[in-house]
């Protein structure tokens, strides 16, 4: 995809350049403008299956837009959050695996499907949901915030708090555990944290949507009876 990114890193604005006969699958709700001469198909990518698996596994929207544009045109798509976007390429070696909410658009190449980040995180509420992009192709991620990337060599470890993923190489083993004991758990206000293992690139967040919840729902207005 040729793909021009404005207003970095705070609040990332995507136009994607589609050539004649070509064409953009898109998340559903992320499309903000297109040009002149662009369609737009809506269906499950996939098949229905494929669908309730992104929807129900990976958060994800259970359709895809597919832009299409017999003699060329645009489509510009933003994040739902304030944040940044990175453009990454998929030389069909090997998948990426992105944090759901993090897939923005990506070329026709590129199949996304679900695979589950384990029952420790299903059952934590904070679920490290993961999307698995293979083929060949570029891939649009975003994130709350900066994206931030670091690459990790054969057996070189490190920790995130899982809020502030957003993508990595399908060559990096991961574990998600509690942070320290259970004092740094319920005093610490710490949660669960993924610890990566290389070789392979990492793209994380500076900010964490679930934090920024927790510091806002307990300031939101409630209804007095």
């Amino acid at each position: 995809m040729n793909v021009d990114i404005q207003a970095s890193p705070a609040f990332a604005f995507a136009t994607v350049s589609i050539p004649p006969g070509g064409e953009v699958q898109v998340e559903a709700g992320a499309m903000a403008a297109y040009s002149e001469g662009v369609d737009v198909q809506t269906q499950a990518r996939g098949g229905v299956l494929a669908g309730l698996k992104r929807s129900v596994l990976g958060g994800e929207s259970f359709f895809i837009n597919t832009f299409t544009a017999q003699g060329g045109g645009t489509v510009s798509v933003a994040p739902s959050l304030p944040g940044d976007m990175r453009l990454m390429t998929l030389d069909g070696s090997q998948a990426m695996m992105v944090q759901s909410g993090s897939w923005i658009a990506s070329d026709s190449g590129i199949e996304v499907d679900t695979k589950w980040g384990g029952a420790k995180t299903f059952f934590s509420g904070e679920g490290l949901f993961l999307l698995k992009c293979t083929g060949r192709g570029d891939l649009l991620v975003s994130s709350y915030g900066a994206i931030l990337e670091r690459t990790l060599g054969p057996g070189e470890s490190y920790t995130l708090d899982t809020g502030h993923v957003v993508a990595f190489d399908e060559s990096i083993n991961y574990s998600v555990h509690k942070a320290g004991n259970w004092k740094t758990t319920l005093l610490g206000g710490e949660g669960l944290v993924t610890q990566f293992t290389g070789p392979g690139r990492l793209l994380m967040q500076t900010r964490s949507p679930a934090d920024f919840l927790d510091w806002l729902i307990p300031k939101l207005p409630t209804q007095r009876s």
